[in-house]
């Protein structure tokens, strides 16, 4: 079988790649949070031998059965910390001993309902157990579990499924109606599955408690695949669909494909993909009481980005407290109450939280906080600094603010961490450094790699990028893989440039840059100085038709409640800040709620149509 020869090979590459930092960083992170050396010997005995002692263990070895050590990875791990809570969704408290008990009645349930390995079954849920359940119990039986965007509807959202066709739809009560309506466009959806009490009479509709209750937690057969399958692209039109965590197993299972590498350097570059945990801090991080992390889920589960949130619980035993929706009060209410030590969050979450009056952000003791993980969208400087003014005046013991540059596609590349920045204040203004991959820019028109300080391309080469397809649009994948000196870079879109010690600065992305009178101008240059201004909560700069110039630039501004701003206020603030020419917007318009993504992104497409719905684009 391909994996015992994989697992074979990789094996006699495994001790150059344990000697690098990021290696034994992550062994020291799993040793930590699972409690030590004795716990650590429990997990691995766990892994080789499934529980069932030595002589299965050298008989397992043997055959090389190793597409089994991940599900026993995780199983040890739940069954060495039974009483430790695993997740908190509202009131729902389950601890490992528990959760252990339901995901594996939900596999045995799925694998009744027909499922075999590399099926799929959609996942349309907001933030809650039941989503973890669902992604932990398909994996164990080589389920894929392509993450629906919940805000889509009709015609988008039937193209959305369709493009996975998934066997089973598991989909939260509130979009009952929706799925009633959507039923018989969906050709390849055998059974809906509903969280939440309700659920129409009929063959394909059934209830998600009934299915667990229904079957024995028994091991079943299992066939492991990293089910994590997210979407992307869809601020754009119909998603796409990634499936760039399907190889991260391919070592370990006959399911996976392989990745466009050799299998020591892609060891090499999964070690880097998860070294995000050490870098964070997940060696040092310990609740007081459980000696855990415990992580708060807050942005939508089927975001990509939101696995650096999950990610903890799912592979080190951290503790996931999950908000169903965001609000910035409940934010840090949740925080003081659950002991959070660990969050992903988009800007606008701090923004949004940074926004609340006084007395409300002063009432919280802030004091478990360590590592606040943020990307999906630009953060100015003054957001990260006002971040960590915060926390450490509510009793953080030092900078929480940390920050990375990634994507569906590429996983983390990029890590800036508060030693970066204490050391270099001027860093702020970045993303970090390569960290969890390898990242250069490309000077496009001239064929050439970039120089420090030179603006271009930005390329990177990760785990994910090696492994990506895009399963039912394949033909996209070329429009962003290249191939430059005989090595496959992902071109994510973006411009940017790094410094002389490596730290990455974007300018914006390709398709968003201005040309001004054959002049480029890029909006992000314009939104972090607009940004500045006391009474601007955001800002978006998009292209504004021109008679004469093509195109110019126009800020789309929006106020702090309460606060007020004229356009001429605006303009002169630019010209005082240092912008200058072309660069100083031809025309500001105040909006009180800017077109947004759930990821905090804002939908340019969207504001740009406005200004452009009676002009013929150019080509």
């Amino acid at each position: 079988m391909k994996a015992e020869k994989n697992f074979r090979e990789l094996m006699r590459a495994l001790p150059p790649a344990l000697r690098m930092e990021e290696a034994k960083g992550l062994g020291r992170t799993f040793r930590e949070q699972w409690g030590g050396s004795r716990n650590t010997r429990r997990i691995v005995y766990r892994i080789f031998t499934g529980g069932r002692g030595l002589l299965s263990n050298l008989k397992d070895l043997g055959k090389m059965k190793v597409g089994r050590i991940i599900p026993n990875w995780v199983l040890g791990m739940w069954e060495t910390f039974p009483e430790r809570e695993a997740v908190v969704d509202g009131p729902k408290r389950y601890t490992f001993g528990e959760l252990k008990d339901r995901v594996l009645r939900l596999a045995n349930a799925m694998q009744s309902l027909g499922l075999r390995p590399k099926d799929t079954v959609g996942i349309m849920l907001h933030n809650s157990a039941e989503f973890l359940e669902t992604m932990c119990a398909c994996s164990l039986i080589g389920v894929v579990t392509p993450f629906v965007n919940w805000h889509l509807r009709g015609e988008e959202l039937v193209k959305t499924i369709n493009l996975r066709t998934p066997k089973v739809l598991v989909f939260d009560a509130e979009f009952l109606e929706e799925m009633e309506r959507i039923r018989g466009e969906l050709g390849s959806v055998r059974h809906l599955v509903m969280v939440g009490d309700g659920a129409p009479s009929g063959a394909d509709f059934l209830t998600y408690e009934d299915l667990v209750s229904a079957h024995p937690a028994t091991m079943p057969e299992v066939n492991f695949m990293v089910s994590f399958n997210p979407y992307t692209g869809g601020t754009t039109g119909i998603p796409k669909s990634s499936n760039l965590f399907d190889s991260l197993g391919y070592m370990l299972s006959d399911l996976a494909e392989p990745p466009r590498a050799t299998l020591s350097e892609f060891m090499r570059y999964n070690f880097l993909a998860f070294s995000y945990l050490y870098w964070f801090g997940g060696e040092r991080i310990h609740d007081p009481v459980t000696g855990n992390i415990r992580t708060l889920i807050v942005t939508p589960l089927y975001h990509a980005g939101t696995a650096a949130g999950w990610a903890p619980f799912f592979l080190l035993g951290a503790t996931a407290v999950i908000m169903r929706k965001f609000d910035a009060e409940d934010f840090l209410r949740l925080i003081e109450r659950e002991r959070i030590n660990w969050t992903f969050v988009a800007p606008t979450i701090l923004q949004r939280v940074l926004a609340l009056p006084e007395e409300v952000k002063s009432r919280y003791d802030l004091s478990s906080m360590r590592s606040i993980l943020c990307a999906a969208a630009p953060c100015p400087p003054e957001v990260k600094t006002a971040t960590n003014e915060l926390f450490m005046r509510q009793g953080a013991p030092g900078p929480v603010f940390g920050e990375y540059y990634g994507s569906a596609e590429t996983a983390i590349i990029t890590i800036l961490l508060p030693q970066d920045y204490l050391e270099n204040p001027r860093r702020l203004a970045s993303v970090g450094k390569a960290r969890g991959g390898d990242l250069r820019i490309y000077v496009e028109e001239e064929g050439r790699w970039a120089e420090p300080g030179e603006v271009g391309k930005v390329m990177g080469r990760t785990a994910s990028t090696l492994a990506l397809r895009y399963p039912g649009s394949e033909e996209r994948l070329h429009e962003s893989i290249r191939v430059i000196d005989g090595q496959e870079w992902y071109d994510d879109g973006l411009l940017g440039y790094l410094d002389e010690d490596g730290f990455l600065y974007l300018t914006g992305r390709v398709k968003e840059m201005i040309i001004t009178g054959g002049v480029n101008i890029y909006p992000m240059e314009i939104e972090e100085v607009i940004l500045r201004h006391p009474a601007v909560f955001d800002v978006a700069v998009v292209r504004l038709p021109h008679p004469d110039l093509g195109e110019v630039p126009v800020a789309c501004v929006q106020l702090h409640r309460g606060m007020e701003a004229t356009e001429e206020e605006i303009l002169e603030f630019c010209k005082r800040e240092g912008l200058y020419g072309y660069k100083v917007p031809a025309k500001v318009d105040f909006f009180e709620e800017l077109p947004r993504h759930i990821d905090g992104k804002i939908i340019k497409r969207e504001l740009e149509e406005r200004y452009w719905k009676d002009v013929e684009r150019r080509g």
